[in-house]
């Protein structure tokens, strides 16, 4: 098993997968005692049998030959489910990995349903089973065990196998934009962005009041910072009921705030006491957060249950039709506005998925298409003009 634990060998291997026509990665990391993920591991692998385990802690050793390679384009990186791997990639070594391939998105577009676990697709493609009786252990802990090093490598190993199998049947479908169009979400650093200042639209606070909203911004962009500075939980700076209890009651002294039963004893007259303090006092004066209401503004028409029903209904026959995961072409949201005439940016109704789906959604409503039962099953049917 080969592991690597110094820039040196990390170089050479990063030398040996640079002209790799894809890259599998994984990684294992900590993050219950932490703001930021401890990266524990980094697993790669690629055809030819190149296989390796990269230890992020091992004393001196300098990622920038993986950041490299991650930017590479001369090489797809296979993930599954890789929106967390992708995150830590972008915050410690400021890359998303170029040009990207998920095999969990692309087996939703290949019929493995909404979120094919990488076991079931290790089964399904690879003929592997895969032991996960290793995957709650401490990563960060030395040394490692033969068991945990070979559950870590197994996570890639078959990834190659997997990611092949699915790369032929997209080929085969014609349907690589489809999962070309995920894979650019992905890439969005917006989607990893960790800005203090949103970081009250996290409460999902039911007030709507601006002074409310006000003060819980100020405080919570407060513990946000606290959190990355310090790199502890949110929750271990002061906990989410606290800071929606100080803003609906903002306290004016310090010992106002050690009265609030969610705030620790003591908390108060703290450092971090006073930091809080002083972030409630900058939220009296504060204008409130530009989106104060998290609802949608009425709309022109309300969209009737039955008429949501039966796009749902649809939704799922053309899904099954197509062998494509339902979620990958519209949500709930979605559906609702189609329901009510708001077609405006909606994804299903442009592309592949207006093809698949879309199309229909637009003939069911203008009562060119029906849904009726033959046989028992639910069926599709044109109307007469």
């Amino acid at each position: 098993m080969r592991i690597v634990e110094s820039t040196k060998d990390l170089g050479a291997l990063a030398a040996e997968l640079e002209g790799a026509p894809y890259i599998a990665l994984d990684t294992e990391f900590m993050r219950d005692q932490t703001y930021w993920p401890k990266l524990c591991l980094v697993q790669v692998a690629a055809r030819g049998g190149i296989a390796a385990i990269v230890d992020p802690l091992a004393d001196g050793i300098d990622l920038a030959p993986l950041y490299k390679l991650l930017k590479s384009e001369r090489s797809v990186k296979v993930f599954h489910a890789g929106r967390q791997d992708i995150e830590i990639f972008h915050h410690q070594g400021k890359v998303i990995p170029n040009p990207l391939f998920d095999t969990q998105i692309a087996a939703m577009v290949c019929g493995f349903g909404e979120a094919a676990s990488y076991e079931t697709l290790a089964r399904k493609l690879a003929h592997a089973e895969v032991d996960k009786s290793a995957r709650f252990t401490d990563w960060s802990r030395r040394p490692l065990t033969k068991r945990q090093l070979e559950y870590a490598l197994a996570d890639v190993t078959h990834l190659c196998v997997v990611y092949e199998a699915l790369e032929a049947q997209l080929k085969s479908a014609g349907r690589h934009s489809w999962v070309e169009e995920e894979m650019k979400a992905l890439q969005n650093p917006a989607l990893y962005a960790l800005n203090p200042e949103d970081a009250w639209k996290r409460l999902k606070a039911r007030a709507h009041n601006k002074r409310f909203l006000a003060t819980l911004a100020a405080i919570a962009a407060w513990r946000e910072r606290e959190a990355q500075t310090r790199d502890i939980p949110r929750n271990r700076v002061i906990k989410d009921e606290a800071l929606l209890e100080i803003a609906a009651h903002p306290p004016q002294t310090a010992q106002e705030l050690e009265r609030i039963r969610a705030v620790p004893k003591g908390f108060a007259a703290s450092k971090m006491g006073k930091g809080l303090m002083a972030a409630v006092a900058d939220g009296r004066d504060a204008e409130p957060p530009a989106v104060v209401h998290h609802h949608r503004p009425r709309r022109k028409r309300e969209p009737s249950q039955s008429a949501i029903d039966l796009l749902k209904t649809l939704l799922r026959l053309r899904a099954e039709a197509a062998h494509v995961a339902p979620r990958l072409i519209a949500n709930a949201d979605d559906i609702e506005r189609i329901a009510a005439h708001e077609d405006e940016g909606v994804a299903a109704l442009h592309g592949w998925r207006a093809k698949v789906f879309g199309h229909d959604a637009k003939a069911l409503r203008q009562g060119k298409i029906a849904i009726a039962l033959e046989k028992g099953e639910a069926v599709v049917v044109e109307l007469e003009d």
